[in-house]
């Protein structure tokens, strides 16, 4: 029989992938070299760094994440290893365009932004940011694309970084974290990415991955202006955070832009068909997330000020971090039930009447 480890924090999991073995599960930053030896199969998250150092002399054949990102995964040492892997992706991807488009909703009620004015640029055009170029798109916010892979290859209707950064009143980041190649994205947003910020002092948000912004660089830029305000859920040196950036970001949350229950369904019933047909087995899984009652509201204004703000709000998740930041592992592992929104016009922005 199949022996799979499962990182324990995987939902609506259990007494499904029973039918593909025996299961064993526990926590993911807890997975040791030990644990995995006579496995044959790992489900994992991103606490679950899958390298020689772990898997070397196990019985390990396949490991897959639930997750659209993999950089926690040693793809080049897997490989040469002869062991299989799968990911996820845009298995989340709706769940992080929700993520941005409230805080977009959120800065605008706060007048930190006018959102019917303003340009949004969104770096990394893949499963993430094209989905939040559409939406935004279709709302009518103005956007700006830049991909320079994708521009290497001649797609068309991208911009340079440089251009990028001079138009946008707001920037966005929806790319891998890569620390090698001609477009590494280990702190894209660097010495030079801010000092082109001056004369726009744009908003910055990183929902993609830490690293990808240089958080001492843009502890900095808010120090000085440079940067108008910023939004950090993926942080460099997660679970730990800075506690002054933390303070200064207006939100702050601890990487769960990616964690509706939409997303994760997605995720666990992709992860378990990838098991299944690397085994070479027919069964089918349906995963879904539970139903929300009509009256439910993660925003408890009343009226809702907005009906995607009714379905999520991020300055919660923000507030309760900030309030306990040394519970980042428990408020992720713990997060309340949050569904998705359908973006449209309609219920999104109103009754902000955007154009």
């Amino acid at each position: 029989m199949t022996r799979i480890l499962i990182d324990d924090k995987i939902p609506y999991l259990h007494g499904q992938a029973e039918q593909l073995g025996c299961c064993t599960y526990m926590p993911g930053a807890r997975i040791s070299p030990a644990d995995v030896k006579d496995k044959d199969v790992l489900i994992v998250r991103t606490r679950t760094r899958c390298d020689a150092a772990l898997l070397q002399g196990s019985s390990v054949r396949l490991v897959v994440t639930a997750t659209s990102g993999y950089d926690h995964l040693d793809v080049e040492w897997l490989q040469q290893a002869g062991i299989a892997w799968r990911c996820c992706p845009a298995s989340n991807a709706m769940s992080v365009v929700q993520y941005v488009i409230t805080t977009l909703l959120r800065l605008h009620l706060m007048e930190r932004l006018d959102l019917t004015a303003a340009t949004v640029g969104i770096v990394g055009v893949g499963n993430i940011g094209s989905r939040l170029a559409s939406s935004l798109s279709g709302l009518g916010v103005r956007t700006l694309l830049c991909d320079p892979p994708r521009a290497e290859k001649g797609e068309a209707g991208l911009v340079g970084m440089n251009e990028l950064i001079s138009q946008s009143d707001v920037i966005t980041f929806h790319t891998p974290l890569t620390h090698n190649g001609p477009h590494a994205t280990y702190h894209l947003a660097g010495a030079h990415f801010f000092d082109l910020c001056r004369e726009r002092r744009p908003i910055v948000i990183n929902a993609a991955r830490g690293g990808v912004v240089d958080e001492a660089l843009l502890l900095k830029a808010l120090r000085d202006g440079t940067v108008r305000e910023a939004v950090i859920d993926t942080w460099q040196t997660e679970p730990s955070t800075d506690r002054e950036l933390r303070d200064r970001c207006l939100i702050a949350t601890p990487h769960i832009a990616g964690y509706s229950a939409d997303g994760k369904a997605n995720a666990t019933r992709m992860s378990l068909q990838a098991v299944a047909e690397w085994l070479g087995t027919d069964i089918a899984f349906e995963v879904e997330p539970p139903q929300i009652d009509p009256s439910f509201a993660y925003n408890t204004e009343q009226p809702p000020v907005t009906e995607a703000l009714r379905y999520y709000d991020p300055l919660f998740d923000s507030n309760r971090f900030k309030a306990a930041p040394m519970q980042f592992e428990q408020q992720r592992g713990t997060y309340p039930l949050r569904r998705e929104c359908p973006l449209t016009r309609e219920n999104v922005f109103s009754p902000l009447k955007l154009k």
